[in-house]
């Protein structure tokens, strides 16, 4: 999608005028963020937000022979068929977090002011069928990027991103002084992650934060996440495509909020004066049963009509409550989240309604089986 030897443009953004009676050598340099995990739900939303504050956005990918930047479609403009000028500031370049040297090359040459690091083999469950490289991505990736931006020589801030189910069996809710208890291996990887860099910071004086987000959701979900199986089969099922949908555990409770909101709390914590650790949730805590008879109800649906229990999809060790404290959050960063639990799920149905709509036309022209599930 983008050539790795692209240079960073300082270009304006899409959409941004500028003065014309400030010469453009006396214009303050916008800040440079480099981002991995770009092309994930959090990656696209983030992007979206610094882009629109004035930064220059550079994302790192891995090579894959399938493309996955749909998330940034909306985004991105083909520098061969876009004028530099008409482009918003955002490159792409291929790097790897289990490849250190293709971190330190990519923060040599973008040089940015801060690095978020999001990306990660993310999945609870696949954690446990791929453990080795769960470990290798989520857990040593991280130390690779933090001894990356040590090495680099620039003063950069760095957000590290860690999870809520770092907490666990820990019974909520759960704050920053919650001690870890991780139940996957996908949990143990992100709570390394997160001592990796504490002691980053306060070895080598590091500006790094670590953001502990509860469950965060939105359209851009992927499909094998429950809160996302759950409205793809909603929007299925209302457009006839299916008539079932397989889940596990019923009762496990999250802090379930929206993706958009969280990203801003990733934002304020490189803005301010001192790195911290910060814990981002809604405070409020739903089952995954209350998840579908809120998103089954408002599509006029019963959700007991279609719901098959599956124990294959029950964990080895199950988390059942997680709600967050964000106290600290609201108090330091002023953040606080946007969107309510209801609204959340109506969005995201909404969206998969529109998709099942378009997917039944190909398969009505034949160009699509509809028994194969998303």
């Amino acid at each position: 999608m983008a050539d790795s030897s692209t240079p960073h443009s300082n270009g304006g953004a899409a959409g941004e005028e500028e003065n014309p009676s400030v010469p453009r050598s006396l214009a303050p340099p916008r800040k440079v963020a480099l981002v991995t995990g770009i092309t994930g739900q959090d990656g696209s939303y983030l992007t979206e937000l610094l882009l629109s504050k004035g930064y220059e956005v550079h994302g790192l990918i891995r090579r894959s022979s399938n493309f996955n930047t749909q998330r940034l479609d909306h985004i991105y403009h083909d520098p061969h068929a876009t004028p530099s000028a008409d482009r918003p500031p955002m490159r792409l370049h291929y790097a790897d977090l289990s490849d250190a040297s293709s971190l330190r090359r990519a923060l040599d040459h973008v040089l940015p002011d801060e690095v978020y690091n999001l990306a990660a083999q993310s999945h609870v469950a696949v954690s446990y069928e791929i453990p080795d490289y769960t470990a290798d991505v989520t857990a040593t990736g991280a130390l690779r990027l933090l001894e990356a931006v040590r090495l680099s020589g620039k003063p950069m801030r760095y957000y590290q991103a860690g999870s809520s189910e770092m907490f666990g069996s820990t019974p909520p809710p759960q704050s920053e002084t919650t001690p870890f208890h991780p139940r996957s291996p996908y949990a143990a990887a992100k709570v390394a992650a997160h001592w990796y860099t504490v002691n980053y910071r306060e070895a080598y004086g590091l500006f790094a934060c670590n953001g502990v987000l509860f469950n965060h959701e939105s359209p851009r979900r992927g499909e094998n996440f429950v809160t996302r199986k759950i409205t793809r089969a909603v929007g299925r099922i209302k457009i006839g495509l299916q008539t079932k949908v397989f889940l596990g555990n019923l009762s496990a409770a999250r802090d379930w909020g929206f993706a958009g909101d969280y990203v801003e709390a990733m934002w304020l914590m490189l803005q301010q004066d001192k790195p911290g650790d910060y814990v981002v949730a809604t405070e409020e805590s739903h089952t995954v049963e209350e998840f579908l008879q809120a998103a089954f109800g408002y599509a006029g649906l019963d959700w007991k009509d279609h719901v098959v229990i599956d124990k294959k999809y029950f964990r080895p060790a199950e988390v059942d409550s997680l709600q967050g404290d964000s106290s600290k959050s609201r108090r330091e960063l002023g953040w606080k989240p946007k969107v309510g639990f209801q609204q959340l799920v109506e969005m995201m149905v909404d969206n998969d309604i529109e998709l099942a709509r378009k997917e039944k036309v190909l398969v009505d022209a034949g160009y699509r089986d509809a028994k194969q599930q998303p």
